[in-house]
């Protein structure tokens, strides 16, 4: 039975409160720190349950109301069954310009019966290389977000799928840790720019970017226009920004939002020198704070528990002090004149018209600036709309790859045709 507007309110209200509680709770056991750590403790909980406030209606009413243990039991039942994430290629490393080592993988594409045979000389020439598809990932997440993708395109194109520094299996970054600065989004350019030259030396490539990993293919188009020009063939911007991010409301209403922006960052900066006594505070509240993580990756209601719980782990596989380094990054980010760089070729511009993270205005923007590219606005969909609705994005991608010429029109991919043209999830 539908709730009237007054219970709602009360869940909203209850909610809030319990998350603020659980907040404060997890922070106290750093309390032996000392008095100024707790006073930055009292911060983050208050910083936290503001938060909270806007994201619990509705979310956090199992966390209520089913028992932990049986929450630990069905989080590890469905981390033991769930497969997502589990694809892995050919490893490799690059070196970003301070010394970190960037993970990355690649899927080449196979013929039928055995592995890839060694490129043939023509006429004293190599073959021509094979387009190769450049994954980037978001913030606080890996290349294994990637998995519905990466799976439909296997054995289609080449594929690459790198961490970002300080993600996945990537080094922490050295600039941050020997020098502490903190990350920007140039940064993150350069580091894409040495991936492309360790795993796609040559040939064309294909580009796709979500959130952060979209600002990273705009940061190298900025610092690296010729690359653009000289070799790629087509750009998949999806669920990003090309500034002005400062301005997202994130869900909440207006004094919770400029509450937040006025002691997160100061918050984050003095967790971030806590590391280890906030993860445990962490662990402690993880519980509570699932329900605002799903808040923040999805829109429907009827998403794959499975899939739920697999963007979960990554975001909680994130340690906070990189939670920390990279915040800044994005209030300074702006990269809409490097927009320009991709005008002329096949451009993908997807968001989910439910993403309180990168709001789908952001993407339209993007496609003002670039008129001839396909935006795809996902309804029912949230942040986290490559894992939400799969088919969207893959028969996007896969149209995309066709108009690049890096598969052939009317090819299958992972059970996509790469001629559709339909928008709306399945």
């Amino acid at each position: 039975m539908p709730k009237s507007g007054e219970e709602e309110r009360y869940v909203s209200e209850s909610s809030a409160e319990a998350v603020v509680d659980a907040a404060s709770a997890a922070v106290a056991s750093a309390a032996e720190a000392g008095a100024g750590w707790r006073r930055a403790t009292g911060i983050a909980g208050a910083a936290i349950g503001v938060v909270a406030a806007g994201a619990a209606a509705g979310v956090a009413i199992e966390r209520l109301t089913v028992g932990r243990g049986m929450r630990k039991k069905a989080r590890l039942a469905l981390d033991s069954a769930g497969p997502y994430g589990a694809l892995r290629g050919t490893p490799g490393k690059a070196y970003a310009d301070d010394g970190t080592e960037l993970y990355y993988e690649v899927d080449d594409v196979e013929p039928e019966g055995g592995p890839a045979p060694r490129r043939r000389r023509l006429f004293g020439r190599k073959a021509p290389a094979p387009v190769t598809v450049v994954f980037s990932h978001g913030y606080c997440l890996s290349q294994d977000s990637w998995h519905f993708q990466r799976a439909a395109l296997r054995g289609v194109v080449r594929t690459v799928h790198w961490d970002q520094r300080s993600h996945g299996r990537s080094q922490r970054g050295v600039a941050q840790v020997r020098d502490r600065e903190a990350v920007t989004i140039e940064q993150l350019g350069r580091d894409l720019k040495a991936v492309i030259d360790a795993a796609v030396p040559d040939g064309p490539i294909v580009l796709v970017g979500h959130s952060m990993g979209g600002m990273t293919v705009m940061a190298l188009a900025d610092q690296y226009p010729e690359l653009i020009r000289d070799r790629v063939v087509a750009v998949a911007l999806i669920g990003t920004s090309s500034g002005r991010l400062g301005e997202v409301n994130f869900g909440l209403p207006v004094a919770g939002v400029n509450a937040v922006r006025r002691v997160l960052p100061g918050v984050l900066k003095a967790l971030g020198q806590q590391a280890a006594l906030v993860e445990k505070g962490r662990r402690a509240t993880a519980d509570l704070f699932t329900g605002v993580i799903k808040r923040y990756s999805f829109a429907s209601r009827d998403v794959d528990p499975a899939v739920a719980r697999f963007a979960e782990r990554m975001i909680e596989g994130t340690p906070i002090d990189v939670v920390a380094e990279y915040y800044p990054a994005f209030s300074d980010h702006d990269k809409t004149a490097a927009l320009a760089h991709f005008a002329g070729l096949p451009v993908l511009v997807l968001a989910g018209v439910g993403d309180l993270v990168t709001p789908s205005e952001h993407s339209e923007a993007i496609a003002d600036l670039l008129p001839d590219a396909e935006l795809v606005l996902v309804p029912d969909a949230g942040h986290l709309v490559m894992l939400e609705h799969p088919e969207v994005v893959t028969d996007r991608l896969a149209d995309l790859l066709t108009r690049a010429g890096a598969v052939p029109a009317g090819a299958t991919v992972g059970g996509y045709g790469s001629t559709s043209s339909t928008a709306q999830p399945g």
